[in-house]
């Protein structure tokens, strides 16, 4: 920066005193005499109006300016001096026009711009005299004319555009070269042009007197200002197009930003929909709680293991199927969270047992799957599962607490004996269920398990529509009254006379209806029909109206909230006494949820209904709850009464059961009796009531009627000759209040 100032003021140094000589030089050798309206005209139209009056050549940045035209025709026609004076004059008055307008201008260059002014016109005007020393212009002839006017021009140029340059070149740093060629060049035309238009005026001042030339200068003046309209015009037309062709470009560049936008959109979009993808799939393949495999992935895993066995008969691979034991029982008593964590836990050991090439995965709540490729044969399941019960076996620990647990696991050998992956998934299943009803650890399938599968989804399906097919019967066995030998009541006892198979044992059908949920409605019918019998029974004799029917209720029921209403419902519809309805729970029923069995079993005794426990002994009851049950009746399991006679300690088990029953009030009936002697030592006991395949086995309503309508066939089963033996006494228990 300091270098460059000192250039301009070494430039400036040079320049003024060659400036201020030619201008002091000028003002020194004024002619006077040559004074006129004419020059004042010339003078002020030069100095302050010249620099409007420019003309820009189309499609060029080129403007010809009237200033250099008066300059040269001050030149021509009054002299050098006047001309230098006119020039410098033009320039400063020029220079501070434009800072006027705004333009920094400094002083130092306007000092440089009138010097470089000055300079310029003087060496023209000392070129003229140097090469044409002719004694008037009118007589120079046109060829020498024009020399006069390239000589001034080119003079004016070269000066000029020699100083403009080094100025610019100094400002700038660049080259001399460099800058004359992009800023001084086109100064030629503007010289050229001003020379020749002053050497026209020259010429009509000649030929015309002041008055012609003043009316010639009007004439230029209207077909300047004409021209300069036109050329407004012109650029005011350009402008409008050039600022339609931005407003174009500018909107052509938001379309295509826009494009960019949108595309960078897209593209994020795109990505977005590939991560969204891959997290559905994710998800459409995992389970969400422990981020294994779930049942889709296993699936496809172990198709792709059965086609592979189908092609590969060495190539083996086992399906095992886990449930968890007890796990229901961790979720209720510990909550569900809680459950959550114990599943992540075995998740994570169960992970960590299978190999590289095996699979684990969990299908949901407490079931787990694994897939074992490549093995030797059924002894490396065998050693998995063993590998399993370590793992698991070992005490989970959740918020401080222990936690055991156990499972059950099925094994079922893929290979190309199975055309579909849900066969094999099925049978690991259908392992693992028969694992735990056998209270196993593991179970390797077998043909007849599935055999036995498919025959109780049949029965099943058949069970469904056995009520509407009418294939359900009721049976009545008889209940005794032990102390006068007469007919006291009946069980009532489903029967199933299936289409194909005839009559179906209970114990085949009971166990699917209360897994299925059957034993709902079927436990309704029962109740209605046998209700329906019972008021039938009652109405044809007098003698009949005191006959009890017991009902056996599941525990199922005790879930269904409108158990009571059903009853009530029951009852009204049938006609029957209340009184003569007897429902038989068991202990198990009633012991698995206590507190809710009391309730409900308080509001059927409201009603008017009598409730019995069946089967005690066989269950887990305490006395602190039996106490609290509003029950009549403890049923003594056929169990106990069959091995009386063996001398075994059952016999006492009936003995302290009849004593516990007299101690809380209640009656008690005995199953299963078959002997005399079980008969006689059951009364011996005290026992009010019994039944047993010694007064009857369960028989249809037609043989029921008949042992109703026989009133002695029971005293007959005593032999005549044997007296009622005298009641024991058998010691009453005292229960803590």
């Amino acid at each position: 920066m300091e270098k460059k100032e000192r250039n301009i003021n070494i430039f400036l140094i040079v320049l003024l005193p060659l400036a201020l000589s030619a201008f002091i030089a000028a003002v020194y050798n004024f002619p006077i005499e040559k004074i006129d309206l004419t020059l004042a005209i010339l003078s002020v139209v030069t100095v302050f109006f010249s620099s409007y009056l420019k003309i820009q050549l189309p499609r060029t940045k080129i403007h010809l300016t009237v200033a250099e035209s008066l300059i040269f025709f001050s030149l021509f026609w009054y002299g050098g001096e006047v001309a230098v004076l006119m020039a410098g004059l033009e320039t400063f008055y020029n220079s501070l026009k434009l800072r006027r307008e705004g333009v920094n201008v400094k002083n130092k260059t306007v000092a440089i711009n009138v010097a470089i002014g000055v300079v310029t016109t003087f060496v023209s005007a000392w070129a003229m005299k140097a090469f044409f020393a002719a004694p008037e212009i009118v007589h120079w002839d046109n060829k020498i004319f024009v020399g006069v006017l390239m000589t001034m021009a080119l003079a004016q140029f070269v000066v000029n555009s020699a100083l403009v340059a080094l100025a610019v070149s100094i400002k700038t740093e660049k080259t001399l070269w460099q800058v004359w060629n992009d800023y001084c060049l086109n100064a030629l035309v503007i010289y050229i042009g001003g020379a020749f238009m002053a050497g026209l005026g020259v010429k009509a001042a000649e030929k015309f007197d002041g008055f012609l030339v003043f009316v010639a200068v009007a004439i230029f003046a209207v077909v300047y200002l004409t021209y300069r309209r036109y050329v407004n015009d012109v650029k005011e037309t350009a402008a409008k197009a050039e600022q339609a062709e931005r407003e174009r470009a500018e909107q052509a560049e938001r379309h295509i930003e826009e494009l960019q936008h949108h595309i960078a959109e897209q593209d994020r979009i795109e990505q977005a929909l590939r991560e969204s993808k891959e997290k559905f799939r994710h998800a459409a393949f995992h389970d969400a709680l422990t981020d294994l495999p779930n049942r889709n992935l296993f699936m496809e895993t172990l198709k792709l293991a059965l086609e592979k066995s189908q092609h590969d008969q060495n190539y083996q691979f086992a399906v095992l199927f886990l449930d968890i034991n007890r796990f229901k029982t961790i979720n209720d008593s510990l909550g569900h969270s809680m459950g959550d964590r114990l599943i992540l836990h075995v998740a994570k050991r169960l992970a960590t047992s299978v190999g590289e090439k095996d699979l684990v995965a969990r299908f949901s709540g407490d079931e787990f799957a694994f897939i074992l490729n490549d093995i030797a044969g059924i002894e490396d399941a065998k050693q998995f599962a063993e590998l399993i019960k370590h793992k698991i076996s070992a005490p989970f620990t959740l918020s401080g607490r222990q936690v055991f647990t156990s499972f059950s696991i099925g094994i079922a050998l893929g290979g190309a004996q199975y055309e579909l992956a849900e066969d094999i998934l099925r049978d690991a299943d259908i392992a693992m269920y028969h694992a735990k009803d056998a209270e196993k650890d593991c179970v390797i399938f077998d043909k007849n398990m599935h055999a036995r599968a498919v025959s109780l989804l049949q029965l099943e399906t058949d069970l469904r529509s056995a009520i509407e097919r009418d294939e359900l019967e009721m049976f009545y066995q008889p209940i005794v009254d032990l102390d006068s030998m007469q007919l006291f009541g009946f069980e009532s006892l489903i029967r199933w006379n299936h289409p194909t198979r005839g009559l179906v044992p209970p114990n085949e059908f009971i166990p699917v209806s209360e897994d299925t949920g059957l034993i709902l409605p079927m436990t309704l019918w029962i109740l209605r029909t046998s209700c329906r019998q019972m008021v039938e029974w009652q109405r044809k004799s007098p003698r009949n109206k005191n006959l009890v029917v017991s009902v056996n209720l599941s525990g199922k029921h005790f879930a269904q909230k409108d158990l009571v209403e059903q009853i009530k419902k029951i009852l009204i519809e049938t006609q029957m006494n209340p009184s003569c309805l007897k429902l038989e729970l068991t202990e198990s029923a009633v012991m698995e949820n206590a507190e809710s069995v009391i309730t409900m079993t308080k509001q059927i005794r409201e009603l008017g209904v009598q409730l019995s426990i069946d089967d005690f002994g066989t269950g887990y009851s305490s006395l602190s709850y039996l106490h609290r049950f509003p029950i009549n009746t403890l049923k003594v399991d056929r169990s106990f009464v069959n091995s009386m006679e063996d001398g075994s300690e059952n016999g006492e088990i009936v003995r302290t059961v009849i004593a516990l029953a007299k101690a809380l009030r209640l009656n008690v009936v005995a199953e299963g009796i078959e002997t005399l002697h079980q008969l006689h030592q059951l009364r011996i006991l005290g026992c009010e009531y019994g039944q047993g395949y010694l007064f009857s086995r369960p028989v249809p309503v037609e043989e029921a009627e008949r042992l109703i309508d026989d009133a002695a066939r029971f005293e007959n089963i005593i032999p005549r000759q044997i007296l009622p033996p005298p009641r024991a006494e058998v010691p009453r228990l005292m229960l803590a209040k």
